[in-house]
């Protein structure tokens, strides 16, 4: 599949993808969401492994999957969690733009 192909798949159905031996690649409506959902999905990549070597993992079932997608997977909410880490590294890193 053409990587443009595989972009427009991914942003009209979904918001990331792992893409074997290469990583993480996550889409949104603007650049803060896309990089929530990257920090967000990188977060629970290690809880998944963390998990899976204490032991076996405990499954969330699909409708209270589906319940928390729509508190918290909607593109303001993604754009509105990465404030408080946008705020932080401005503020650590005042001339990051100059």
């Amino acid at each position: 599949m053409q990587a443009e192909q595989c972009e427009e798949q991914l942003f009209l159905s979904h918001k990331a993808a792992l893409l074997a031996n290469h990583g993480l690649l996550t889409v949104g409506q603007s650049v803060a969401e896309a990089a929530w959902w990257f920090i967000t999905m990188e977060r629970s990549c290690q809880a998944q492994l963390l998990a899976m070597a204490a032991g076996t993992p405990y499954l969330i079932d699909r409708e209270t999957a589906l319940q928390v997608r729509e508190q918290i997977g909607t593109p303001l909410s993604g754009w509105f969690q990465l404030r408080p880490l946008w705020d932080q590294i401005t503020e650590d890193q005042p001339d990051l733009f100059d």
